[in-house]
């Protein structure tokens, strides 16, 4: 009895690990929704205006709004790649993506037409093609469907074309429309919608001879405001390709103040126009329908600084860093490929020359100059990533060349952290690098989780609030960077303990990642932590070495079937509003829609993998493993051989960042920035212990 308690003994404590893992995700009761106090909400709408735009000169009347209420920069995400103006308006009175604009995505977007008829009372009007629209969107993934603010209160106003477009019920129908603002318009109904055009300039006195225009709409929207109206302005699209962020103020009842957020985008100073819809039910103390709404209300949170002037220069810089990286990103990520591809093929004719044949003749060995400029090659590649993160400590998209201040950041910054690890493993074991240099890139990641994850907001190695799929938290790029380092750093320590206490070793440094990337409060990625946490199962069931036998495949698989449970029903006791995916997707099955997530993510999928330059490393460090690595003269095999903990480090890394990928809809990213880190670090490990085949190992 004793001998059996004994060898499970690394057993029951990883699942005792693991259940502590899970009571860190516990939720914190949701807050108490404080009541509103609004009679009338009017939404104002500007398309394309952004924050660089409004100042005390020009714009008055938006920057006295901007003082006495709550600001924040708005995401235009859409059902298309391009928000256009009519795809705006549609959006924000379907409460979800939706789109208006026909035709196919340009450089520019076509001017807004809308065909509005009055009806007999000739207070109304109506949009007799509004139909074919409706049709249209319900049939998309999303499935928005338009008129589902107006359905929302019993009467609407709309003023302007675009404002028609919001304020129309399903069938067409506009209750109240007008052409301008006049006196007691606004207080015919409880919801009001106005169009005040558009900022379409490309040069700053145009776009500042549009602001003033919009501004002087503005001014007569605040003079004709009945009392206890909450005033919302939007920057409500784009007019052209390049995705930027927008104004966004809230004032009135509820808004006196501070920085507007969401749920939906959990970042002070964020939120979307998905938003806006639910904000003004909300508002008026109207039923909010959670399942046909993608946004959340917008409520005020604190933080923001005393002058207006600083909140709004701080606005305007998130659009400059967001509009930056999307361009700068998609540069450095596409020359990492070319690079670690190339790094890779240099390096075969080392691993040739590393294998010692047998017999009493040998060459002589490789030039260690040679050798060593190849190991801190492939030590500056993995850190590439890391790097590109640390270097949004500096302001760089602000100097007049933000490709080439970048570019230099980062260089500064990988040539620094390359000397070190170089200088500090170069006499170091063969696993060592693999699992020290992985955890070197985690715990940045790691760090910036916990502070706030302002590096990876609107950075290079992060995630854009322009392109609108995450506000807060660990992004794509991050989780890769997660898993690789918890699954390799987990294997490198685990090496140095006996066989059968390796699997607790990776199930306490699994169940440090598995809070860090899916509490609420850090990472908020449940379903990464669901894929971290089935890698990190498969690890622990291959770090004692031999066959994967079916005692281990159970353990393994009743582990991870366990904690993904767990996390699922931790998900449901959540708000609904701050469900994750995990939990988002449990009440879909629930409820037999979750066809339209399935859709989604299959879309989202395949334009990922066809797009993305992360495939093109996957694809390469397939085929270099298949065709170099795995020969005889590669060492890979002997690589898994010598080092077991690796070997299951190594399967877990592969299955968890596919897993997270297709969840996510991001197919082959996490899995490419998981190997652009641990790609040139199994090379490495490859290249020494060939150089070390001659050493006794244990």
């Amino acid at each position: 009895m004793r001998h059996r308690l004994h060898r499970f003994t690394p057993a029951l404590l990883s699942l005792l690990v693991g259940f502590v893992a899970l009571l860190a995700l516990i939720p914190r009761p949701a807050a108490e929704a404080v009541p509103p106090s609004a009679d009338y909400v009017i939404i104002v709408g500007v398309a394309g205006l952004r924050w660089d735009d409004v100042n005390p000169t020009d714009t008055p009347t938006m920057w006295q709004l901007a003082e006495n209420g709550a600001i924040g920069a708005l995401s235009v995400r859409s059902a298309r790649r391009v928000t256009c103006a009519g795809d705006g308006w549609l959006t924000l009175g379907a409460g979800n993506y939706a789109t208006f604009t026909t035709g196919p995505i340009t450089s520019t977007c076509p001017p807004l037409q809308v065909s509005i008829s009055a009806d007999q009372t000739r207070t109304g009007a109506s949009l007799p093609d509004l139909g074919g629209v409706v049709a249209k969107n319900r049939a998309l993934h999303w499935g928005a469907q338009p008129g589902a603010l107006a359905e929302g209160v019993r009467c609407t106003t709309a003023v302007g074309p675009g404002a028609a477009v919001a304020a129309a019920r399903p069938y067409g129908r506009v209750d109240r429309y007008a052409d301008a603002v006049d006196e007691n318009l606004l207080s015919a109904c409880a919801l009001s919608i106005v169009d005040l055009g558009q900022i379409a300039g490309s040069d700053a006195a145009s776009r500042a001879s549009d602001a003033r225009r919009a501004d002087a709409g503005l001014a007569a929207v605040i003079a004709n405001r009945p009392d206890r109206a909450v005033v919302v302005l939007a920057g409500l699209s784009d007019l052209d390709a390049s995705s930027r962020l927008h104004v966004a103020i809230a004032q009135g009842p509820g808004y006196t103040g501070g920085w507007l957020t969401s749920t939906s985008t959990s970042r002070p100073g964020y939120v979307q126009v998905v938003d806006l819809a639910p904000t003004a039910l909300s508002a008026l103390d109207r039923p909010i329908p959670g399942k046909l709404f993608a946004g959340g209300a917008a409520t005020m949170s604190d933080g923001r600084p005393a002058s207006v002037d600083q909140a709004v220069e701080r606005l305007a810089d998130a659009d400059r860093e967001a509009s930056v990286q999307q361009r700068v990103g998609s540069n450095f990520f596409l020359l990492l490929v070319v690079a670690e591809l190339a790094l890779f093929l240099l390096v075969v004719p080392l691993l040739r020359w590393a294998r010692r044949p047998a017999g009493p003749i040998a060459h002589p060995p490789a030039p260690r100059v040679v050798v060593r400029a190849a190991e801190v090659l492939l030590i500056a590649a993995s850190l590439a990533v890391p790097a590109a993160l640390v270097a949004d400590l500096l302001p760089w998209w602000r100097w007049s060349s933000p490709g080439l201040g970048f570019g230099g950041v980062t260089l500064a910054a990988l040539a620094v952290a390359t000397a070190v690890i170089a200088l500090t493993s170069s006499r170091s074991r063969a696993n060592a690098p693999l699992g020290g240099v992985a955890a070197v890139g985690a715990l940045a990641v790691a760090l910036d989780v916990l502070t706030g994850a302002r590096l990876q907001l609107n950075g290079v190695a992060g995630y854009s609030a322009a392109a609108g799929g995450r506000y807060a938290g660990v992004g794509v790029i991050g989780l890769g960077l997660l898993v690789t380092g918890v699954l390799l750093g987990g294997a490198s320590l685990a090496q140095r303990f006996e066989r059968r206490w390796r699997p607790f070793v990776m199930a306490v440094v699994g169940g440090a990642g598995l809070v860090v990337i899916g509490s609420p409060y850090l990472g908020a990625d449940a379903s990464g932590a669901v894929a971290l946490t089935a890698g990190v199962c498969a690890a622990a069931a291959l770090a004692v070495g031999g066959w994967l036998t079916m005692t281990r495949l159970v353990w393994a698989a009743v582990a991870a079937l366990t904690v993904t449970a767990g996390i699922g029903v931790l998900d449901l006791f959540r708000p609904e509003a701050q469900r994750s995916s995990v939990g988002r997707l449990l009440v879909r099955t629930q409820d037999g829609t979750v066809g339209y997530i399935a859709r989604r993510i299959g879309e989202a999928n395949v334009v990922t993998t066809v797009t993305s330059p992360l495939t093109i490393l996957v694809i390469g460090t397939v085929l270099y493993v298949t065709f170099v690595l795995l020969r005889d003269w590669g060492g890979f095999r002997r690589l898994l051989g010598v080092f077991p903990p690796v070997r299951g480090a190594l399967a877990g890394l592969v299955l968890a960042s596919l897993l997270a990928g297709v969840i996510e809809g991001v197919s082959l990213n996490v899995l490419g920035a998981a190997l652009a880190t641990a790609a040139p670090l199994t090379v490495l490990a490859c290249l020494r212990v060939l150089d070390h085949a001659d050493d006794r190992t244990r």
